[in-house]
């Protein structure tokens, strides 16, 4: 690692409130929970139960926050089970060629800090220089960011395993979900949006086919078809290998909620389950 030890005694402060999300913590706080009530299924909703991984879309709560709180609203059966979060997000402003981690103790929100956790499984990856530590790659990211509030609302006694995802391929990747993947501790989070600045009817016919691809477990999905691309498709070999099956929550474009209609992003919500009787 390019700073051992893995975990420093600093607290990353956070990058991005005020632009994506409130920074004002009763504000946040309400609106987190607003969202999460709105996301959780109605009570003649057959439940999907608890998730083994989700994907969640990363941009400002205005345009994504409601699809990204259906992911987080089916976490909320995993209280008091999941201890660790392990999240992979893409980079948007730092290349790195590995998996970085941010080499602090913690990551601070304006609800309060999410402990960070450097498991055996993660430091035994960087004896091959896939994991490094990289606080410059973390310092404006707001990929994983965007998620710790709706992270430490739901699963407050959770530890993060927070991984920036630079230019690595998907088996690679799939390496740091393996160990976890699956385990009643531990919780698996892809932090991903689709589509970027297309037309809303084309980023439609585009999503709903990246849309099809993630619910057959079918890897291979572009940069352009999903931002966290790399992440996505890590996930897809490893829960294909694991039985896994996804479970589309919800999906929407800018434009559904606070963008025009002419340059929207993509945002799905998946869920991904042990198949019944397992």
């Amino acid at each position: 690692m390019s700073q051992p030890p893995y975990q420093s005694q600093q607290v990353r402060p956070p990058a991005v409130a005020g632009l994506f999300y409130p920074a004002e913590p009763s504000r946040l706080r309400a609106d987190v929970e607003a969202m999460l009530q709105a996301a959780r299924p109605a009570g003649d909703t057959e439940p999907a139960g608890a998730p083994a991984a989700l994907i969640v879309p990363h941009a400002g709560y205005v345009y994504s926050g409601p699809t990204a709180a259906l992911a987080w609203a089916q976490a909320e059966a995993l209280r008091g089970t999941v201890r660790r979060v392990v999240m992979l997000g893409p980079t948007h402003r730092v290349g790195v060629r590995a998996l970085a981690l941010p080499g602090c103790r913690a990551m601070d929100t304006p609800l309060g800090p999410v402990t960070v956790e450097v498991p055996p499984q993660v430091e035994a990856l960087a004896a091959g220089g896939l994991v490094v530590t990289r606080p410059d790659v973390h310092a404006a990211e707001h990929s994983l960011e965007v998620q710790l509030p709706f992270l430490t609302t739901v699963l407050p006694e959770a530890s993060l395993v927070p991984l920036a995802v630079g230019r690595v391929t998907p088996e690679r990747a799939a390496e740091a979900l393996r160990p976890f993947l699956g385990r009643e501790d531990t919780l698996v989070v892809i932090s991903s949006d689709l589509s970027h600045y297309l037309p809303q009817a084309e980023a439609r016919r585009v999503d709903d086919a990246t849309i099809g691809r993630i619910l057959a477990l079918r890897a291979g999905i572009s940069h352009e078809e999903a931002c966290g691309a790399t992440g996505v498709n890590a996930l897809l070999l490893a829960a294909g290998e694991r039985g896994l099956r996804p479970r589309l929550l919800g999906a929407a474009t800018s434009a559904d909620t606070a963008g025009t209609p002419d340059r929207v992003v993509g945002y799905v919500a998946v869920g991904f389950y042990d198949p019944p009787g397992s």
